[in-house]
């Protein structure tokens, strides 16, 4: 399964809106779309409120594959509405901590045609040293 497909399927979920909430709260900027070793795809988007304990769209995506009983990651994309977005820090480390195989071999892709592992994002992880 390619990146292209992946991006596309990202789309199909990348959804800004504002929630119904007397408070900041948002959704849908960010989508992510992920691929496992069975080949399973998993979606997540972005969710921001104004207390700041909202999460990432690879944290929704990679919930999603957890809830299904897996948790190695082939491969994982991140968009906006116009542009690939690479994972922060916090996104890079969770990666990382849900299965000892996603440092070595996750491929991410960071930018428009430019892919690399996660070890390359994360090169002095603790767990690895």
């Amino acid at each position: 399964m390619d990146f292209n497909y992946l991006i596309q399927q990202a789309k199909t979920v990348l959804n800004p809106r504002e929630l119904p909430s007397k408070a900041y709260a948002y959704a849908g900027q960010v989508a992510a779309a992920l691929v496992t070793d069975k080949g399973n795809v998993y979606f997540g988007v972005c969710i921001d409120v104004s207390c700041c304990i909202g999460f990432c769209a690879e944290h929704t995506a990679i919930a999603a594959m957890i809830t299904a009983g897996e948790s190695k990651i082939v491969k994982i994309v991140a968009i906006g509405e116009n542009k690939i977005l690479p994972p922060c820090g916090r996104c890079r480390e969770f990666i990382s901590l849900v299965h000892d195989d996603n440092y070595e071999n996750t491929q991410i892709m960071i930018a428009d045609g430019v892919v690399v592992t996660l070890k390359e994002l994360l090169p002095h992880d603790w767990k690895n040293v």
